[in-house]
C-alpha cells in the first residue's frame, strides 16, 4: 500500500512539474510580446491567462471525463459551448469594462493603445478556444495512452496465466505417456526398470526445477529431449529405427519443455503394428534460427484417439503466445507418415 502510494505521488510530481513548466514558458512568451508590443504588459494580461488556465483545467479534469469520456457528447458539446460562450460575451467585456474604468484615473493611461471604435479584438476569443481544444486533445490522448498500458499489462498477465495452464497441462500428459513406458518395462520385469525409474526422476527434477524459469538455455533443453529419448528406448523391442541428430550453436535461450511434444508425439505414434519403429529427430541451429524436424510412422491410433492431439494443440498455443510472428510450423500428416517440421528465431 505504502509502495503504490509513493509510486502514485512521484508520477502526480512529475506530472505537476511538466505542467507547471509549460505554463511558465507559455506566460513568459506571451509576456515578452506583450511588453514588445505595448511597452508594458496590458493590466488584463494576467486575468485573461488565469482564466485560460482555469478553462482549460475544467475542460482537462471534469468536462472530459465526466461527459466526453462516458459518451455524453451531446451534452458535453452543449456545456462546453456555453461556458466559451460565457466568457467571450459576458467574462471579457466584464474585465475590460472594470480595467478600462481604471486606466481613464491613472495617469499611464496613455501607454497602452486601445482597439479602434467599433473594432474586435478577436485575439483572446481564439486563444479561449485553442486552449481548450488542447486541453480536450491532451486529455484524450492520455487517456488512450493509459488504456493502451493496461490493455498491454492485462494482455501480459492474460498470456502469462495461459502459459501457466498449458504447462500445468502438459506435465501431467507428459508423466501420463512415461509411466505407461515404466509399466510396461515392470511388466516384462525387465532389468532397465531401475533405469527408467531414475531417469524419470532426472526428467521430473528438470521440469520441477528448470522449467520454472521464463528461458533456458537450448544445451538443457536438447539434454532433457536426450534423456527422454533414452527413456523410450528402454521399452523398445527394436531401437535401430529411432534416429537423433543435434548440430549447430547450442548457447541460445529458448522457452523450456517447448520442444518435448512433438518427440512425445513421434514416440506415441511411431511404432506399426508389427513392431517397426521409424522415428528421426534432427535439432540444428544456423544464424540464431533453430530448426527442429520430427519423422515418424503414422499408426491408425493417431486419427482414432480423440485425446492423441492435447500435447500438439498445446505445444501450437505456446508457439502462437511467445513467439508470434517469429516462428513457422509446418505439419504433414499421411496415412503412412507424420512429419513436423519447426523454424523459430532464437536469442542469446
Amino acid at each position: 500500500m505504502i509502495h503504490k502510494l509513493s509510486t502514485f505521488l512521484k508520477k502526480m510530481n512529475t506530472t505537476v512539474i511538466v505542467h507547471c513548466l509549460l505554463w511558465f514558458f507559455f506566460i513568459a512568451i506571451t509576456a515578452i510580446q506583450s511588453y514588445t508590443k505595448f511597452s508594458k504588459i496590458p493590466n488584463d494580461f494576467y486575468i485573461l491567462n488565469i482564466i485560460f488556465i482555469a478553462v482549460f483545467y475544467l475542460n482537462y479534469a471534469f468536462l472530459v471525463p465526466k461527459f466526453l469520456l462516458n459518451k455524453k457528447i451531446i451534452l458535453y458539446v452543449i456545456i462546453s459551448l456555453a461556458l466559451i460562450l460565457f466568457i467571450i460575451f459576458i467574462v471579457e467585456p466584464l474585465i475590460k469594462t472594470h480595467i478600462n474604468s481604471r486606466l481613464l484615473n491613472n495617469q499611464f493611461k496613455n501607454n497602452f493603445p486601445r482597439p479602434r471604435e467599433g473594432r474586435v479584438n478577436l485575439r483572446p476569443p481564439i486563444l479561449l478556444l485553442l486552449f481548450f481544444a488542447l486541453s480536450t486533445c491532451i486529455k484524450l490522448v492520455s487517456e488512450w495512452y493509459k488504456s493502451e498500458k493496461e490493455r498491454t499489462i492485462t494482455a501480459s498477465q492474460k498470456i502469462n496465466s495461459e502459459l501457466s495452464f498449458l504447462k500445468a497441462q502438459l506435465n501431467p500428459h507428459f508423466l501420463f505417456n512415461t509411466l505407461n513406458s515404466i509399466y510396461s518395462l515392470a511388466n516384462k520385469k525387465s532389468d532397465d526398470t531401475t533405469v527408467a525409474i531414475v531417469t524419470l526422476s532426472e526428467l521430473m527434477r528438470y521440469m520441477i526445477y528448470e522449467a520454472n524459469e521464463n528461458v533456458i538455455s537450448l544445451e538443457k533443453e536438447v539434454g532433457y529431449i536426450k534423456n527422454y529419448i533414452s527413456l523410450q528406448l528402454l521399452r523398445l523391442k527394436d531401437s535401430s529405427g529411432v534416429k537423433i541428430n543435434v548440430h549447430g550453436d547450442l548457447n541460445y535461450k529458448i522457452e523450456p519443455l517447448l520442444l518435448i511434444s512433438f518427440i512425445e508425439n513421434a514416440f506415441k505414434y511411431g511404432t506399426d503394428y508389427r513392431g517397426k519403429t521409424d522415428i528421426r529427430v534432427v535439432i540444428s541451429t544456423y544464424k540464431s534460427t533453430l530448426e527442429l524436424s520430427v519423422y515418424n510412422l503414422s499408426s491408425l491410433q493417431n486419427t482414432t484417439n480423440k485425446n492423441s492431439g492435447i500435447g500438439l494443440e498445446n505445444i501450437k498455443n505456446r508457439l502462437n503466445l511467445l513467439y508470434p510472428n517469429t516462428h513457422t510450423l509446418e505439419i504433414i500428416n499421411t496415412k503412412k507418415s507424420f512429419e513436423v517440421n519447426l523454424k523459430i528465431k532464437l536469442k542469446k
